[in-house]
């Protein structure tokens, strides 16, 4: 990252954040406008440590393959809906990772994604039914017309065999699999989108700064004030725009911001950990990411799931997550973050969602107070031999999930990203995390047309996005799909 330490005093845009959101931005910008003055700050001393590093995270190209909990069911039947909608998002990054490679920027896609398959595996009869409904539902759609299904405990075994191994032949099974599935290290992707800036587009990253505080500026600028974390020096830059893309940190940081949108948010940070192999024959009985269904009470990023990684080179096998809880917005955090959160426009909305979501704190609670041995009986249920020695506890990422005011003027916990953003569209932030990384790129195309509708909307722009991007603005047909899907299969070597 850079090593000259040198600012100027405006800028077109700067980044908060050395994350997988700053990185696409700050990288489809330059793609499309390179004459654009971006800054971009990260207060650790390198990039892609919280939420983008590869142990912080699952790992799952999330694309609605295996994840059940974008196919919920009410009176009306299976709605995937969700489904084909975050389908479609992590098509998009694929086409944006395809481009960067085909152009030369990216030697290796190896490096950072893998084919990795994808299934749902259920135990009991009501959720083995629900599974087979949902696969009646998205087998009819193009997007997940590969996808196969079974209840057959011999078929199960050679899809993922440590699972399926001293099972008793009279248990309720059922599994799905989609053969498309990806394995992201997204640290490693990051790394690499940084790497292109400072290289092609002589936009490094400037690391041990930390922004304080944003204001509006007279001439409709605004003005970001920066410390420098190594010299204790504090910088005022000016920025035409800011996009805030900090983590947990980013609501922090939002709540400075003078701007009418930012009023009623709120956030509730939750840690996580993870069960790893330590036994490399063990991790080399199980090439899946098989995703299972969370409890009827429990939130859906509680959903149990066995995943096969591939890591710095090395391949791994986690299980997780199992949830903890700490004030801290940011792994690097500080304790007082959920504290210093708690403002007077949204404790309304925070203790509405607080009384509202009872059965998580209650859930909180349970998996508080789980010992080693009650993570490796969660464990048992996916591998019944597990061995306790072949495991140890590793700390996954801090995640700050969305507390907004809904149209009741109630409090609601959101799970998922959400985009705030001026009027003008001259400071963006994005909140919230799943399926966050695996959608940057569509996201960050949203802040970008709300930022810059000049670049977007310019003949020269939307050439090059359409080169980019084939999906961009385009209602997604069978026959785009498949076309894209398969070139985007060589490019990345799925």
């Amino acid at each position: 990252m850079a090593t000259d330490r040198k600012l100027k005093k405006h800028y077109d845009l700067i980044c908060v954040g050395g994350g997988i959101m700053s990185a696409n931005l700050a990288l489809i910008s330059k793609i499309l406008k390179p004459d654009l003055n971006i800054l971009i700050l990260e207060r650790l001393d390198k990039v892609a440590q919280e939420s983008s590093a590869a142990w912080n995270n699952a790992g799952t190209g999330h694309s609605a393959l295996c994840e059940l909990n974008y196919c919920p069911e009410d009176e009306n039947g299976i709605d995937i809906s969700k489904a084909v909608s975050i389908c479609k998002q992590f098509e998009i990054s694929k086409q944006f990772w395809s481009y960067l490679v085909e152009n030369d920027l990216i030697k290796n896609p190896k490096t950072f994604i893998n084919p990795v398959k994808h299934h749902s595996w259920v135990y009991g009869k009501d959720n083995a039914d629900y599974l087979e409904r949902r696969y009646n539902a998205m087998k009819e759609h193009f997007m997940f017309d590969s996808i196969d299904f079974t209840r057959d405990h011999e078929k199960m075994a050679t899809w993922f065999p440590l699972i399926m191994n001293n099972r008793e032949t009279t248990e309720a099974l059922a599994a799905s699999k989609m053969g498309r599935g990806a394995e992201m290290n997204f640290g490693s992707l990051t790394e690499q989108l940084f790497h292109i800036l400072e290289t092609e587009y002589s936009t490094p990253v400037h690391c041990n700064m930390e922004v304080k505080d944003i204001d509006p500026d007279i001439d409709l600028d605004w003005t970001v004030e920066v410390k420098d974390t190594l010299t204790n020096k504090t910088h005022q830059l000016e920025a035409d725009h800011v996009f805030i893309g900090a983590g947990g940190y980013s609501l922090l940081l939002l709540q400075k911001v003078e701007i009418d949108e930012k009023d009623g948010y709120g956030g509730f940070p939750v840690s996580g950990q993870w069960l790893v192999c330590k036994n490399q024959e063990i991790i080399n009985k199980h090439n899946a990411k098989v995703y299972s269904k969370a409890g009827p009470n429990d939130p859906p990023m509680s959903t149990p799931h066995l995943d096969t990684r591939y890591i710095d080179g090395k391949r791994e096998l986690l299980f997780g997550p199992f949830a903890g809880f700490s004030p801290k917005f940011l792994k690097e955090g500080s304790n007082l973050d959920l504290f210093k959160s708690i403002k007077f426009d949204n404790i309304s909305p925070m203790l509405g969602a607080f009384w509202k979501n009872l059965p998580l704190t209650k859930y909180l609670v349970e998996q508080l107070a789980m010992s080693f041995e009650d993570r490796m009986d969660e464990l048992r249920k996916f591998v019944k031999d597990a061995k306790s020695e072949d495991w140890k506890i590793i700390h996954a990422g801090q995640r700050v999930q969305i507390i907004k005011e809904n149209e009741y003027k109630e409090g609601e916990l959101q799970f998922g990203t959400e985009v705030i953003s001026s009027k003008n569209g001259a400071i963006t932030c994005l909140l919230g995390a799943s399926p966050g990384a695996s959608t940057a790129t569509y996201i960050m195309l949203q802040v970008l047309e709300k930022a810059f509708p000049e670049i977007t909307s310019s003949d020269e722009g939307k050439k090059k996005l359409e080169a980019m991007i084939p999906f961009w603005n385009k209602e997604v047909t069978k026959e785009l799909f498949e076309a894209q899907l398969a070139k985007s299969k060589k490019a990345l070597q799925l």
